[in-house]
């Protein structure tokens, strides 16, 4: 396959509203949205099809492995054909495959579907943020970062609700007409809005599809090796997932064109921001895994009391992302990086020394702290990060942030879910006792404290970039 890859022309900076911000926010809250609804419907199917978790689970992990595994694909695409027709080109796909889902006959279809939708949600989430990066003015760069992450948040925090309501109403297939019809919206409010795709000018250069291939497999194999756990199968799949690796780092150094640039990963903010990324994102997974269990085993909430109580970080988070994003233009990024940062250890810490005394209120106290926190970091991080790169290089570094953030994931639900069962020293958690339950909480956040650390490590070592500074990285 062959694609225009030349360098961008410079022309006048496309005009920038309210209303382009709005397209942008609206194509990541779909993506986000589109994972949560997923995970809200799997009992429901189960019982619709009468399959096993085994199988339904699919449902779930075929949109986010194609999300993660296309992320970085997709955004190289963009600096080659551009991002206005590619992320026209994403929603429409995610629009077709929600309506697939919806209208699925089988099961196995539905998980194909679903495939389709992360290929769209792919696009639509790498692309807003490399659209941010490319059209927002100097000086609002961090508040429209902050509002994408706010609006992902929002549709992570309304996405059960929402579902369970659709579901209880209609029927699963309503939360898929939904989407269709939102994606059709945005399709349509995209195509108005978005600025034309700068005109290109040289020879044309290869896609990279070994390396494509490479990487989505190296990247379904980690996914898979964390879903195993510590297993014969789950060190199978890691195994494969090094020689995946292997066979990446290899095609990179010897492709005309390679997918991920190596010299821009010699970019120290980049390793930086990248790897911090990866373990905040590991750590904020912690909360998600372990706190349920915590409040039902060791603090004896009931569901419906477990239900709001997990729902207030998501919701700190959606509200705090966009006034992040006014901190980082006003302070510069690695001011409010660092804070955030702070104020993640400074939570963690307090969980890892929670007394069982505490009740709730002890232990929503440092949940608020650390997803405020964590806005604060990840939109200073990302408005950071996509000032690495020349702006022809922004969407693949746009895939990469996706691609940490997703591996962050899921190793904070494989590797911290077994460090707090290992803490718990019982499989059976409702026969644990709230003080062993307790202990594997505090075991677990004491981990996540030097995980933080070590990010604030990495941070001040990577000579973070203000956010309105432009340092590109000579890749070319």
């Amino acid at each position: 396959m062959t694609i225009s890859s030349a360098p961008l022309a410079d022309p006048a900076p496309p005009p920038w509203s309210p209303v382009l911000l709005f397209s942008l926010c609206l194509s990541m809250l779909l993506s986000a949205l589109g994972s949560s609804l997923g995970n809200v419907a799997l009992p429901a199917l189960a019982q619709a099809w009468r399959a096993p978790f085994a199988l339904v689970q699919w449902v779930a992990l075929g949109y986010l492995l194609t999300l993660t595994a296309l992320s970085v694909s997709v955004g190289r695409l963009s600096d080659s054909l551009g991002r206005r027709r590619l992320l026209l080109a994403g929603i429409a796909v995610f629009s077709i495959g929600s309506a697939l889902c919806a209208a699925a006959p089988s099961l196995p279809m539905l998980i194909a579907a679903r495939a389709l939708q992360g290929l769209g949600a792919a696009c639509m989430m790498a692309l807003s943020m490399a659209g941010v990066s490319d059209w927002a003015p100097a000086g609002r760069a961090g508040r429209a970062m902050g509002w994408l992450g706010s609006l992902s948040a929002v549709g992570s925090t309304l996405g059960p609700s929402l579902g369970g309501g659709l579901i209880a109403w209609s029927g699963w297939p309503a939360m898929f007409w939904l989407s269709a019809a939102l994606g059709a919206l945005t399709w349509l409010l995209s195509w108005r809005t978005l600025p034309a795709d700068r005109p290109r000018h040289g020879p044309a250069a290869p896609f990279d599809g070994q390396g494509a291939l490479w990487l989505a497999l190296a990247l379904v194999c980690y996914a898979l090796a964390g879903a195993a756990g510590f297993t014969l199968s789950g060190l199978a799949w890691l195994a494969a997932m090094l020689l995946a690796t292997a066979g990446l780092v290899w095609r990179q150094g010897r492709a005309p064109a390679p997918l991920i640039p190596l010299p821009l990963l010699r970019h120290p903010a980049l390793r930086a921001g990248l790897l911090g990324s990866l373990l905040v994102s590991t750590v904020m997974m912690a909360t998600l895994v372990v706190g349920p269990f915590y409040l039902t085993f060791a603090l004896g909430l009931t569901p419906g009391k477990l239900g709001l109580a997990v729902a207030l970080g998501p919701l700190a988070a959606a509200l705090s992302s966009a006034p992040a994003g006014r901190l980082v233009d006003r302070f510069g990024a690695p001011r409010v990086a660092g804070g955030g940062l702070c104020g993640l250890a400074v939570g963690a810490a307090l969980l890892a020394l929670l007394p069982l005394s505490s009740g709730l209120a002890g232990y929503l106290l440092p949940i608020v702290s650390m997803t405020v926190s964590y806005a604060l970091f990840q939109t200073a991080n990302n408005t950071a990060v996509m000032q690495c790169a020349a702006p022809q290089q922004r969407g693949v570094l746009a895939g990469l942030l996706n691609v940490s953030r997703n591996l962050g994931l899921t190793s904070g639900a494989a590797l911290m879910g077994a460090l707090f069962a290992w803490g718990v020293g019982n499989s059976d958690m409702a026969h644990a006792g709230p003080e062993a339950v307790a202990a594997g909480m505090r075991l677990t956040f004491a981990v996540a404290v030097l995980m933080v650390g070590l990010a604030g490590w990495r941070s001040m070592m990577g000579r973070w970039p203000d956010a309105g500074s432009q340092t590109p990285a000579n890749t070319r």
